[in-house]
């Protein structure tokens, strides 16, 4: 184990230290719950004795659903401090996954948290798992609450510390093909992914946090349940997600994580108070430009955050070049997966270099094979994946080091870039093959368009799907959005190659979310569902002329 404590460990000092400071703030039905770090600690131990009373056994696996919220940190917690293995469910997850996660994981235990779907959900749930609901609206109804459970239980008094690969938690990949795979994430690699990342950002002053990204992700579970532990730092929950815009400028986090979308709809909020070549106009003002500023990053909620993270896809370089270019907030892009414990490179302030993924992490073991897939070997790589010894042999090279599937390139200080994923690469009818990402990444300078995904197998010529984002159809006419999106589609072709380029844009009616199947929970863009959905659109635009078309 590394000299860096565990969570618990954590807690535990901090609930010494800073008995009465707040760690977790959550809003429900219009009051405002916080819990100091005693309160937390006294809530986890005594639901830790619960479970363990229930006849759990060290090793055993608990599931915990629903949006984020301050229960599901405390529940973590319990199990943590009872030697259990939590797993977490995202919200808004397929049943079919729901079943099979239960049932793959061995779940003896299940909190239920908010969410929308709770009669869908509650039917994937296999019989014979014990349920605590968490005290919140929207939540599907369980044996216990959870209320009741910490009421009657006695507390755990003697915690025992882990060994460093002892399992902490598995982490099921969201996955856009397949069965979702469960991550065996140690207590060791925890320690080590949690050291390096406090040596490269260190705390400065106190730290607050927004938890709004789903919590069954390696990603949220490391940067805000994690680091709020070893940085003492205060966490504030999303109550809702219509609420976003109205509180994160409440909370003003000093680190703030995101994903693409995020910011992407950030940009498209400001600009709908004031156009692009209003806010160029104004910027031109030395005085008038830097209350500007302010008066937006403050309606944003990230006027005091000292660092501003995005990761889980590639963020598109005209996004990060308009929030440096008109705000001056350098937005840094990071990447790693769950199977690295989301330890590999990183930008960080100061060091930014647009377009690149940073340079890798302290001691991340990093290298590019002959193929150039990029690969990392380090003690916060998984143990492997759950009760599946071929795909964990399969993702390991021979030498031992993590194969990522991701194509790279490493320029000449150091800093990598991702190329591609190595299977999303395709072959059109020609017979060479296109990298899509990249390209997709280049299209992103229209504004318009909230997502999209390049297709092009069976095809003699690319072509790009796209939805728009939200308003744009009821502000600027068809014509208009045809006008911008080709010329853009005909600047990015410029820098292609004849096989690369794209043939034609085609908008699609509906949004692309995870409600109907096209995101999976961590919002990446589901390639295979997308060309399953829209087979006959694409093959009948790709014989139709014209730089753009539209879905009946």
């Amino acid at each position: 184990m590394s000299e860096l404590n565990t969570p618990v460990d954590m807690l535990l000092r901090w609930s010494q230290e800073k008995a009465d400071k707040t760690w977790l703030v959550q809003p429900r039905e219009g009051q405002t719950l916080r819990w100091s770090w005693s309160q937390a600690e006294q809530e986890a131990r005594a639901m830790a004795g619960a479970l363990l009373e229930m006849g759990l056994q060290r090793g055993d696996r608990v599931a915990i659903s629903g949006r984020n919220t301050a229960h599901w940190f405390l529940a973590d917690m319990a199990c943590s401090m009872a030697g259990l293995v939590g797993v977490g469910l995202y919200p808004k997850q397929a049943e079919s996954a729901v079943t099979y996660i239960l049932k793959h994981s061995e779940a003896k235990v299940l909190f239920l948290g908010p969410m929308t779907d709770h009669d869908e959900f509650m039917g994937a749930v296999p019989e014979g798992i014990k349920t605590i609901s968490f005290p919140y609206p929207e939540t599907p109804t369980g044996e216990q609450t959870w209320d009741q459970v910490i009421n009657t239980a006695a507390p755990l008094t003697v915690i025992e510390r882990p060994a460093s690969d002892d399992l902490a938690c598995l982490i099921y990949t969201s996955g856009t093909t397949g069965n979702p795979k469960g991550v065996m994430i140690t207590w060791g690699n925890l320690a080590f992914a949690a050291e390096g990342t406090l040596k490269l950002m260190p705390p400065v002053g106190e730290e607050r946090f927004f938890s709004y990204l789903p919590l069954a992700h390696a990603f949220e579970r490391g940067a805000v349940l994690g680091l709020s532990l070893y940085l003492g730092g205060e966490v504030h929950f999303l109550e809702q997600l219509e609420k976003l815009a109205e509180q994160l400028p409440q909370v003003a986090p000093t680190r703030f994580y995101g994903v693409p979308l995020v910011y992407g709809r950030f940009q498209a909020g400001v600009l709908k108070k004031m156009p692009q070549k209003k806010l160029e106009r104004l910027m031109r003002i030395p005085v008038l430009s830097s209350l500007i500023r302010k008066k937006i990053l403050k309606g944003l909620g990230l006027h005091e955050a000292r660092y501003v993270f995005s990761g889980a896809a590639p963020l598109p370089i005209p996004l990060m070049e308009w929030f440096q270019k008109y705000l001056k907030l350098e937005v840094l892009q990071g990447y790693g997966m769950t199977e690295n414990s989301i330890y590999a490179t990183a930008n960080v302030p100061g060091q930014s270099r647009m377009g690149s993924v940073g340079k890798p992490l302290p001691n991340a073991g990093f290298k590019l094979s002959d193929a150039d897939e990029i690969l990392f070997k380090h003690p916060g790589v998984m143990a492997g994946y759950y009760k599946e010894p071929e795909k964990t042999r399969e993702t390991f090279t021979e030498d031992g080091y993590l194969r990522t599937g991701d194509k790279g390139r490493v320029d000449e200080d150091g800093y990598v870039y991702i190329t591609g994923r190595v299977k999303d690469i395709f072959k059109t009818l020609k017979g060479k093959y296109v990298s899509p990402a990249p390209i997709e990444g280049q299209l992103t300078r229209n504004t318009d368009i909230d997502q999209l995904c390049m297709v092009g197998m069976g095809l003699k010529q690319p072509l790009m799907l796209v939805s728009l984002m939200p308003g744009t159809t009821d502000s600027k006419s068809r014509e208009d959005i045809e006008k911008e999106l080709a010329a853009d589609m005909h600047f990015v072709n410029k820098k292609l190659e004849a096989h690369e380029q794209i043939a034609k844009i085609v908008v699609v009616k509906d949004a692309w979310t995870i409600d109907n199947g096209v995101m999976t929970p961590t919002m990446k863009v589901k390639r295979a569902e997308v060309e399953k959905r829209y087979g006959d659109l694409i093959e009948k635009e790709a014989a139709a002329r014209a730089d753009v078309g539209w879905e009946a």
